[in-house]
């Protein structure tokens, strides 16, 4: 009998963790499918598998133009039917391998596409829950006059094939479309995404 019990009792732990996660996931497709989403981006450090706010991503220019390493993060809303917004906060720094440096701010969300939310394998310093896979296009201003987009790209835990991890950005003509790879062992060139 004693064995009977355990085993209805580990079976009634599992459906109840399975019930809340598709309710979660229920609630988080529904947002994703018609309602605005509050989310927020972070350029990440990782720390073995603790994430945590404040990290930095390169990317380098086509034709020999160069490398850019962001910091950043901010939080933009995304609106139910898609489309362009103004309802956006943040920024961060910026550094050429020419030695110009300076800030840049979000002024603008061009795209958000919502992938997934990912896999609970992680350690999350940033926020409790809503930690996402997929990609946004930013509209930016830099502290030198020019402006730019900078593309998100976060393809953690769980993330479908076609999403890159890292950033690309455009600083006037210049285009740094080459995401620099995040490495094991290496704290930089990742993101993260989460739903508010």
């Amino acid at each position: 009998m004693g064995i009977r019990r355990k085993g209805f009792w580990g079976l009634g732990a599992a459906l109840t963790i399975g019930a809340v996660a598709a309710v979660a996931m229920t609630t988080f497709a529904t947002a994703a499918s018609g309602s605005a989403q509050h989310v927020r981006w972070d350029i990440i450090h990782l720390a073995g598998t603790t994430i945590s706010a404040g990290g930095t991503a390169s990317a380098d220019a086509a034709n020999g133009g160069g490398t850019i390493t962001l910091t950043g993060s901010g939080t933009f809303v995304a609106p139910g039917s898609g489309g362009d917004s103004h309802g956006v906060t943040g920024g961060g720094t910026w550094a050429t391998s020419d030695g110009a440096s300076g800030t840049y701010t979000v002024v603008g969300l061009a795209d958000w596409e919502f992938a997934n939310l990912q896999a609970p394998v992680l350690i999350d310093e940033i926020a409790s829950s809503g930690r996402s896979n997929g990609n946004a296009v930013l509209a930016i201003s830099y502290s030198d006059g020019s402006r730019g987009v900078l593309t998100l790209g976060c393809h953690g835990p769980g993330a479908p094939p076609g999403i890159f991890e890292g950033i690309t950005t455009t600083k006037g003509y210049t285009t740094y479309n080459e995401a620099h790879d995040p490495a094991p062992g290496v704290d930089a060139n990742r993101t993260v995404f989460h739903i508010l």
